[in-house]
């Protein structure tokens, strides 16, 4: 009786000592994060070597707190001002699954951040100039879609891609099924203040990126220094390149937006970054009102006069872009702008979304 009261008692004594850290683990306040900055692609290291679209930010706003999130692509990091850094990797899926995991963990209150997704993408020479900085009003699929061998498109199609549910490209009446996942419209007073508060940083220009840039006769917006503007983007697993595919993407943004939006860069996880957020929003775990999408021109979308897609996509293969670092520099740059100025002014900006002046 004795030896069996005893190992009971051990018993208690051993389940306590296992139980308490855990009811205190559970019961600890989560973190506030302030803004959440999501990078898509890293080169090596977060530090130290040649930079993707993370390290910069890493280094730049200090996030030296590394915080293991296993469900995730890749660790968290923060810093002492309650800004968030991630790294989704790349393509639709890794992002969704990544941004959920950080989204759900319950070690972070992320109910009042702010979201700034910052990343390259290809450029529309119609719109832009290599370097140049595009805030989103909208993000669209470009995914999602029935498509036919380009070889079989009958003759009076204008391309193979047809709208989900649809039986000829742009049928009308588009698509407005609730979480349909093939378009996203940012908040455009959250845009359109990022805007304002960044139109007139200067960005980096080279000889290279001239030289290049020279080549686009008939491109006025091509051959412009480097700026920053409002456009749309569109999000797709598959790097597209050249100017059939180019024409595609600026009608299906029309299609998507009623006419209303204009394509201006590529990417390919802002899609999956937006649906994630906008399941966590419906959660109540995010506030889709506070997310903002930057994309960078690291190369154009299409090929220069004169070249084939094919030349033209030869040329950039293996991430051989001639903006490449300028395109990196212009995602901190002007992206940390906005990141500086919501944790400066978090008072205010916790309780009230900035708008730009009317």
């Amino acid at each position: 009786m004795r030896r069996f009261l005893g190992l009971s008692i051990r018993m208690v004594v051993l389940f306590s000592c296992f139980a308490i850290p855990l009811f205190a683990q559970q019961t600890a306040a989560p973190i506030r994060v302030k803004v959440v900055v999501v990078a898509m692609f890293e080169v090596g290291e977060d530090t130290g070597d040649t930079p993707g679209e993370y390290q910069l930010w890493v280094e730049r706003e200090h996030l030296d707190q590394i915080l293991p999130m296993p469900a995730g692509y890749h660790h968290v990091r923060m810093n002492k001002d309650g800004v968030l850094g991630m790294l989704t990797g790349v393509a639709t899926a890794r992002a969704a699954a990544s941004v959920m995991a950080l989204g759900l963990d319950p070690r972070f209150d992320l109910s009042k951040a702010y979201w700034v997704v910052a990343g390259i993408g290809g450029g529309d020479p119609a719109d832009v100039s290599l370097g140049s900085a595009v805030w989103a009003n909208h993000v669209i699929d470009g995914d999602m879609a029935y498509e036919i061998d380009a070889r079989e498109i009958p003759a009076d199609w204008p391309t193979g891609y047809v709208p989900l549910r649809k039986t000829t490209p742009y049928e009308q009446p588009v698509n407005s099924q609730l979480n349909s996942g093939q378009a996203y419209t940012l908040n455009q007073d959250l845009v359109a203040w990022a805007y304002q508060l960044t139109k007139a940083e200067p960005l980096a220009d080279s000889e290279e990126m001239r030289a290049s840039r020279a080549r686009y006769t008939g491109f006025p917006n091509a051959m412009k220094p480097p700026f920053v503007t409002r456009g749309d983007t569109i999000s797709a697993g598959t790097f597209w390149h050249g100017s059939r595919m180019d024409e595609w993407a600026n009608e299906w943004t029309r299609y998507y937006t009623g006419g209303q939006g204009n394509y201006m860069i590529s990417a390919m996880e802002d899609s999956g970054t937006l649906q994630a957020l906008t399941f966590l929003d419906q959660a109540g775990r995010a506030d889709l009102k506070r997310v903002l999408v930057l994309r960078t021109v690291s190369n154009y979308d299409r090929e220069a006069p004169g070249l084939t897609p094919a030349e033209s996509l030869k040329n950039m293969a293996g991430g051989k872009y001639v903006a490449y670092m300028p395109a990196l520099e212009a995602a901190e740059r002007v992206g940390d702008k906005v990141v500086r100025d919501i944790v400066e002014h978090w008072a205010d900006r916790e309780a009230t979304i900035p708008h730009a002046p009317q």
